[in-house]
């Protein structure tokens, strides 16, 4: 399924930001940090399994 990464990272976004902008930059940011560019995935991006468990990662992280 192309996009997942997007969808995922849109996801992270809006759940941790809660709709602060100020937020959505700080996560950007820890994204970029992690090895994952935001800007460089789209609906149309091939799925790389490793960048999805790194998310699946963060997600889980940020439940805990």
């Amino acid at each position: 399924m192309a996009g997942k990464i997007k969808l995922m990272i849109e996801r992270i976004l809006a759940e941790r930001s809660m709709g602060n902008e100020m937020l959505v930059s700080v996560i950007r940011t820890k994204l970029i940090l992690k090895g994952i560019d935001p800007a460089k995935y789209s609906e149309h991006s091939k799925d790389d399994p490793m960048i999805i468990e790194k998310l699946e990662k963060m997600v889980q992280d940020f439940h805990n």
